[in-house]
Parts: structure tokens; C-alpha cells; sequence
């Protein structure tokens, strides 16, 4: 894939997988994703597996997918790097705005739970939170695209 191909792909999807190294095995998440100014960002949760292996090892590998249900187009995007704490409070307003946003537009309430919050409360309580975890994608090492010919 070319790099406008792949930056096309992460500007329209919302959900990715990121596997972190956690010891003998890695673990795997989906994730919702927002795509700003060329940078990946996910809101994390304050407790959990996820958190615990961050401490220990920040590198991970993102993978985000667009694939037709019978295979016929598909494209698979993987990308190596590591995770950094978003600490400007302008940042993170911006990014949590535009994840809220499109969480509201995009998925169920119940996806909500996979950022720790009530599905009944809806997506503006994740604007609302006072203390948010989120990180950013950084230190680059690698980005594969493979599609369908």
C-alpha cells in the first residue's frame, strides 16, 4: 500500500487491535482510535491487564483492518511503536472531544464499557471525565500496508 492509501485507511476507521508484549505471550485489545494530524490516540482505562503491561514495556503493535465479509477487497495495515501519556490538557480536550463525537455518531452505547463507563450515561459522559488516561502512538519503527490487487 502507499502512504495515502494507508493514511486514507486510519482516517476512516475507528477500531484497532493493539498487542502489547506481555512476558512469553502477547495480549491483544480492540480499541477505538481517533487519527489527528497524523497521530494515533486511545483512551485507556486507569486499572486493568492493559495498564499493568504498559508499566512494564510501553512498545506495541497496532493492527487496523478494512476487509469485505467474503475477502474480496481487504487491507491490513500493522504498526510498531510505542505508547506515550498525552499530559497537555489542550490535547487531550481536543482528541477526547473527537473520540466522544465519534463514538456518539458511530457505535452503541454499550461500547462504552470497553472505556470503563456506564452505557446509560452515553458518550458525552467520556467529555466529562475529569482525570482521562490517554496515549498517543510514537517512535515510529514500522508501518506495513498489504491490500487486495
Amino acid at each position: 500500500m502507499t502512504d495515502n492509501e494507508i493514511e486514507l485507511i486510519l482516517t476512516e476507521k475507528k477500531i484497532c487491535r493493539i498487542a502489547f508484549f506481555d512476558g512469553k505471550y502477547p495480549y491483544i485489545a480492540p480499541f477505538q482510535y481517533v487519527y489527528e494530524n497524523g497521530t494515533l490516540y486511545f483512551h485507556f482505562t486507569d486499572y486493568g491487564k492493559k495498564k499493568k503491561i504498559l508499566d512494564k514495556n510501553k512498545n506495541v503493535c497496532v493492527s487496523i483492518e478494512d476487509l469485505e465479509p467474503d475477502l474480496s477487497n481487504f487491507c491490513f495495515i500493522t504498526i510498531q511503536a510505542e505508547l506515550k501519556e498525552v499530559t497537555n490538557q489542550e490535547e487531550k480536550n481536543q482528541i477526547v472531544e473527537k473520540m466522544a463525537s465519534e463514538g456518539k455518531n458511530n457505535f452503541s452505547p454499550n461500547f462504552l464499557s470497553a472505556h470503563g463507563l456506564e452505557k446509560e450515561k452515553g458518550w458525552d459522559l467520556l467529555k466529562k471525565q475529569k482525570e482521562i488516561n490517554l496515549l498517543r502512538l510514537v517512535n515510529v519503527k514500522k508501518r506495513i500496508g498489504l491490500k487486495s490487487i
